[in-house]
C-alpha cells in the first residue's frame, strides 16, 4: 500500500483546477478536452477521462495516448493532493538544519525533575534531556532521527501555572518526527506510540525500548509523512495514548493510517489514570507492562470471526412460497432478507407477476408496501383486489364495441378489506395538499424504512427502478441507480425483509441471449441483488402464455432450464399460474361472513 490513497474528490478538484468542462459516464469523469494535448476542440471531444474508482487516467487520441494516475497529474500540473501527500512526495519544504548544534548534554536539573516523574537518571541521559541555558525550569526534548541527526526540539515548562503562558512549545521551522526513533530496534517488529514524551520514557523505564511519542500532541499529524517509510518497517503498532472519557487519543487516526496491525491499551487497564506515566507512578511498572501485553487489536465491526456467527440454515429461515411450484424448486421460495430483481420487456406482465408475489406473501402473514411510479393508486388497488378475489368473484362488463372491463363487487371488496386491511400499503407518490404538491415529500428510501419499522411491512415492491430514483439531471444516472440499489440491499438484510425491484431490460440485438448484464441501468445492480428473474411472453406457436427464467440465484445456486418455466395468464383476475386453466386458488378472505356484526353493549 502506497502513501497516497485515491479519493474521488481529488479527480473533481483537478477538473476545477483545469477549468475544463466534464461529464460523468459510469465510473469515469470525462473531460471535454485533454489537459495535455488539448484535443477535443474539434470532433474528438471527451477522449480524456479519469477513473472515479482508482484515479487512473488516459487520453484515447492516438497522437497523445498519455496515461497515469493522480500523482502524475499532481506533478505535471502542480496540483495539490493535500498537505500530507505534498510533504511525502514533493519534499520541497525547507526545514532548519540543526546539525550545526551539538547534541544536548543532560543537566542535573533535568535529571532531578525527571526523577519526580519516576524516570531514572540513566534514561534521562540516554535520551539527552536537558534544560534551557538560562532557565532550569524549561525542559528540552531533542528529537533525533534514526541516522542520529537532531531534527526537532520541544520545550516543556515544568513550573507552568494554568492560564499563564504556554506549557509546551517547539522550535520554529523544524522537521517534525517522532521522539525516540533513534533508540528503536527495527528487528523487534513492534512499536508503542504515546502522546507525551514522558510517557514514552516511562515505557522505556519499564523495559520497552521501542516506544516513541508524537511531537505536537493528539491532533498534530504533520510528522506522519516524514515518518511513514520508517513506520512501515514495523508489523504492529500499540497505541498507548491518553485515556480521555474512555477514548484513547491517537487511536482512530493511526488505525486508519498504519499499514500493519494496530492494537491499543484497553481502557480498563489505565485504571482510571490519564496516561502511561500516571499509571506507572500510581501502580508501578507491572501495571504498565500488563497494559502493554494485554493490548487488543482494533476491532472492525465489519470483520467477524466465522465461528462466532450465529448458525443458520435454509430450513430455519423465514420464507413463503412463490405460488409457482417449479420456481419454488429452484429458489426454495422467497426468503426474507433477499433482494430480488424482476425484469422483462415493457407490457409483458412483470408488474402483474410482481404484484401477485406480493399477495402470496400477504396471504401468509407478511404485510407489504407497494411503490408504483407508473400506476395511479386506484389502479394498484384494482390489480391487487382482482388477484385476491379470483375470477369466480369478478364481474365482467362487455360494452357494445366488445371491450370488457372487470370489477369486484362491493360485498367481495368488504370481505377482502375486512381480512387484509392493515396488511398492504401503497406509497402515495402523487400526494396533494390543498391543491398544491407538497414541497417536502419524504424520500422513497426513508418512507420504505418507516413502512418497515412503523407499519411492520415485510415485503416491499418497487415498480420500477427508473421512476424510483430521484430525478436529478445534474447527477450521473448510473451512479444514482447503483447507490439506490446498494441501500436497498443493505435494508433487506438489516431489517430481514423481501425487496422486489422491477427493472426493464436493455435493448438487445436480435438473436442474442439474455444475461444479468442485460438488466437496464447500472451494471452494479445485478451484482447487489440475490435473485434475478425475467418474465416474458411466450412465442406465438407455444401453448402457454409466458415464460419465467432465473438468471441469478445466490442462495441455492440453482437455475431454471434454458427454456424456462411455462406459465399461463388469466385476464379477469390478473392471475398467473403454472398450470393451464387453474386460476381458482383461495387467498384467505373467502370464509369472511356476509352478515354485519351485531351491536355489542358494554356491561355498564
Amino acid at each position: 500500500m502506497g502513501f497516497y490513497e485515491f479519493q474521488e474528490s481529488d479527480a473533481r478538484l483537478f477538473a476545477q483546477r483545469t477549468g475544463v468542462s466534464t461529464r460523468e459516464r459510469g465510473d469515469q469523469l470525462q473531460f471535454k478536452e485533454c489537459p495535455y494535448c488539448h484535443g477535443g476542440k474539434s470532433r474528438d471531444k471527451w477522449t480524456f477521462a479519469i477513473s472515479l474508482t482508482d484515479g487512473g487516467f488516459n487520453c484515447q487520441r492516438a497522437s497523445c495516448g498519455v496515461r497515469g494516475g493522480m500523482l502524475k497529474l499532481s506533478e505535471d500540473f502542480d496540483f495539490s493532493l493535500g498537505r500530507d501527500n505534498d510533504a511525502y512526495y514533493k519534499r520541497d519544504k525547507k526545514f532548519r538544519d540543526l546539525s550545526k548544534y551539538p547534541r544536548p548534554q543532560t543537566k542535573d536539573p533535568a535529571v532531578r525533575y525527571m526523577l519526580t516523574r519516576g524516570i531514572s537518571e540513566e534514561i534521562t541521559r540516554r535520551y539527552n534531556l536537558t534544560c534551557q541555558k538560562d532557565n532550569d525550569g524549561i525542559l528540552v526534548f531533542p528529537f533525533i532521527d534514526p541516522d542520529g541527526k537532531m531534527q526537532f526540539v520541544k520545550y516543556r515548562n515544568t513550573q507552568h501555572v494554568e492560564g499563564k503562558g504556554s506549557k509546551e512549545w517547539c522550535e520554529a521551522n523544524c522537521r517534525p518526527i517522532l521522539f525516540g526513533m533513534n533508540h528503536c530496534n527495527l528487528a523487534d517488529g513492534r512499536l508503542i506510540l504515546t502522546e507525551g514524551q514522558i510517557d514514552s520514557l516511562t515505557l522505556n523505564e519499564c523495559g520497552y525500548n521501542n516506544a516513541v511519542s508524537v511531537p505536537t500532541g493528539k491532533n498534530g499529524f504533520t510528522w506522519y509523512p516524514y515518518c511513514y517509510d520508517w513506520l512501515k518497517q514495523f508489523d504492529t503498532l500499540i497505541v498507548f495514548g491518553d485515556c480521555e472519557h474512555g477514548e484513547i487519543t491517537l487511536l482512530k487516526e493511526m488505525a486508519e493510517r498504519f499499514d500493519g496491525i494496530v492494537k491499543h491499551v484497553r481502557p480498563e487497564d489505565y485504571r482510571e489514570c490519564k496516561d502511561a506515566n500516571e499509571l506507572f507512578r500510581t501502580y508501578g511498572a507491572d501495571a504498565v507492562r500488563l497494559a502493554v501485553e494485554s493490548a487488543v487489536r482494533v476491532e472492525n465491526p465489519k470483520i467477524v470471526d466465522l465461528f462466532e456467527i450465529r448458525r443458520q440454515n435454509l430450513d430455519g429461515m423465514e420464507k413463503f412460497s412463490t405460488g409457482i411450484a417449479e420456481l419454488d424448486k429452484v429458489l426454495g421460495g422467497f426468503y426474507l432478507g433477499q433482494f430480488v430483481v424482476i425484469t422483462g420487456e415493457r407490457g409483458q406482465g412483470k408488474s402483474t407477476l410482481a404484484s401477485q408475489l406480493v399477495t402470496r406473501g400477504m396471504t401468509v402473514g407478511y404485510p407489504a408496501l407497494i411503490y408504483s411510479g407508473e400506476l395511479n393508486d386506484w389502479m394498484v388497488q384494482d390489480w391487487i383486489l382482482r388477484q385476491l378475489a379470483g375470477r369466480k368473484n369478478i364481474i365482467g362488463n362487455r360494452s357494445e364495441n366488445g371491450f370488457t372491463t372487470y370489477s369486484v363487487s362491493n360485498s367481495v371488496f368488504q370481505k377482502i378489506s375486512g381480512k387484509y386491511s392493515g396488511m398492504i400499503y401503497n406509497y402515495d407518490n402523487g400526494l396533494i395538499d390543498n391543491g398544491n404538491e407538497l414541497d417536502a415529500q419524504e424520500p422513497l428510501l426513508e418512507t420504505i424504512e418507516t413502512a418497515i419499522k412503523q407499519y411492520g411491512c415485510r415485503v416491499i415492491l418497487i415498480d420500477n427502478l427508473m421512476t424510483a430514483i430521484e430525478d436529478d439531471l445534474t447527477s450521473d444516472v448510473y451512479r444514482l441507480q447503483s447507490n439506490f440499489a446498494k441501500k436497498l440491499a443493505v435494508m433487506a438484510k438489516r431489517f430481514n425483509v423481501l425487496i422486489l425491484l422491477v427493472a426493464h431490460p436493455r435493448k438487445q440485438q436480435r438473436g442474442s441471449n439474455f444475461g444479468n448484464d442485460d438488466v437496464a441501468g447500472s451494471a452494479n445492480i445485478t451484482n447487489l441483488v440475490d435473485v434475478v428473474v425475467k418474465y416474458s411472453r411466450a412465442a406465438e406457436h407455444e401453448e402457454h402464455d409466458s415464460v419465467l427464467n432465473v438468471y441469478k440465484n445466490r442462495l441455492t445456486g440453482k437455475f431454471t432450464p434454458k427454456e424456462g418455466i411455462p406459465l399461463y395468464f388469466e385476464e379477469s383476475s390478473k392471475r398467473i399460474s403454472d398450470t393451464a386453466g387453474e386460476f381458482d386458488w383461495q387467498t384467505g378472505w373467502e370464509s369472511m361472513s356476509d352478515e354485519p356484526e351485531s351491536e355489542q353493549y358494554l356491561p355498564f
